[in-house]
């Protein structure tokens, strides 16, 4: 019951936004995990300017964890420079995810020592402070299941000592945790106990899941019967309690959806992927809810896919590189609220609408309300706006090209407006 009362009151304090410190504008809330080389920073431009990377360590010193590197260069041939610099060119910002989940515990010569090198060459290579600043944050590692929780810790300390040895303002965070036991694809918060001065960011993976193995089926995020708001929300109050200064990052959310139909044998025979309508929908809504709840940043999986019917082979916002209909929907996200932050919950009443006001960063007179219903039929919902003059309205867009505009109706002080499960974006001003 006490855990109960908590949850209830961070949701209560989250929505009100009383003591709240600012929300982040959304250009700098809305990121996108993308991988190395395969990566197209022009292709995906519209829709983020905030990009998570997969960045495996062993490109970087081989077989050999002793290997003295030698940035921008990687022992297999990448130059870094070259990969993170079009990136920047095109205007993003870089958080690495240094990986070295599929690298043996016992394959490090001196673990203390070898990965306090690279994370310091790493660092002094690529940090803020580097000559040519090309990436501001790093996790030390993704999903490290691999490692016992000593060893990780043992990694951990010895990196983020490296990182910060080698460019103290490099941003350092956490693996995938969680708040309970260590499992295969998070670590406990526990193993990084006592070593707040080494990280900034608690990382952390959710989906919108109804049921793991074996149908991995997914909900919309606001869903109260599934535990993806209320599980980040437990981390949120976690943070509060004991890690105050810290931001918490969600690095991996997302929805699948394929046009195939799921194999008929195999580990996915079950597996019930979302349609692309819901993947659109879901992950502009996820993307609202999530800065709604405090969370300081948030990465959508995936950047591209294959249209492969299983757990994770369908979550790209393209498809074989060419745009799916979420790509359209977090585009014209991006370009509606990007100059813009989350200043009021309005209303988050499942039988009626969610409304978020928006303010612009720079011209506070300019706001949008974004109206949404999470289930169900289409309704008629009243809004309040007090003595600001609507501009225009519109709904998603699915497809490219200009959004449908949306009728709204006058009502003395306030609009009348349909909340459908797609979201409606309405312009106000003054």
């Amino acid at each position: 019951m006490r855990r109960l009362i908590l949850l209830l009151s961070l949701f209560v304090s989250a929505a009100a936004l009383g003591e709240e410190k600012p929300r982040p504008l959304m250009r700098d809330f809305m990121g996108l995990c993308g991988h190395t080389v395969q990566f197209k920073p022009e292709l995906y431009a519209p829709v983020t300017r905030l990009v998570r990377d997969y960045h495996p360590i062993e490109w970087d010193f081989g077989d050999d964890t002793s290997y003295a590197t030698k940035f921008p260069l990687a022992r297999n041939g990448v130059d870094w420079s070259q990969v993170y610099g079009s990136w920047a060119r095109a205007g993003y910002r870089t958080e690495a995810s240094l990986i070295f989940d599929n690298l043996k515990p016992d394959a490090w010569k001196d673990l203390p020592r070898d990965a306090f090198a690279y994370g310091k060459a790493f660092a002094s290579a690529f940090g803020p402070s580097a000559k040519t600043p090309l990436v501001e944050a790093a996790e030390i590692g993704n999903e490290p299941g691999k490692y016992d929780d000593a060893t990780y810790r043992k990694i951990f300390e010895a990196m983020a000592g490296g990182l910060r040895a080698g460019d103290p303002k490099m941003r350092i965070a956490t693996c995938a945790a969680n708040l309970s036991k260590s499992g295969s694809y998070s670590k406990s918060v526990d193993c990084v106990a006592g070593l707040e001065r080494l990280y900034d960011i608690v990382n952390v993976h959710m989906y919108a899941e109804v049921t793991g193995w074996p149908t991995w089926q997914r909900s919309y995020p606001e869903d109260p019967k599934i535990g993806f708001l209320k599980d980040i929300g437990s981390v949120l109050m976690w943070r509060r309690e004991h890690a105050p200064d810290k931001e918490v990052w969600l690095t991996e959310f997302g929805w699948d959806a394929t046009t195939k139909p799921a194999p008929t044998t195999g580990d996915f025979a079950k597996w019930i992927g979302s349609t692309e309508r819901e993947q659109a929908m879901w992950t502009v809504r996820g993307y609202l809810v999530l800065c709604a709840l405090g969370v300081d940043r948030a990465y959508l999986y995936f950047f591209n896919d294959d249209d492969t019917p299983h757990l994770h082979g369908s979550s790209g916002l393209t498809r074989n590189f060419v745009p799916k209909p979420a790509f359209h929907a977090v585009a014209h996200l991006l370009k509606t609220l990007g100059d813009f932050r989350l200043t009021k919950v309005v209303r988050e009443d499942a039988a009626d609408c969610y409304a978020y006001e928006f303010t612009n960063g720079g011209e506070a007179k300019n706001r949008v309300l974004a109206v949404w219903k999470p289930f169900g039929a289409a309704v008629k919902t009243a809004l309040p706006i007090g003595a600001a003059k609507v501009l225009r309205a519109e709904r998603t867009p699915l497809t490219a090209g200009e959004a449908e505009r949306v009728e709204v109706k006058s009502t003395p002080g306030g609009i009348e407006v349909e909340a459908g499960e797609l979201p409606v974006f309405v312009f106000l001003e003054g």
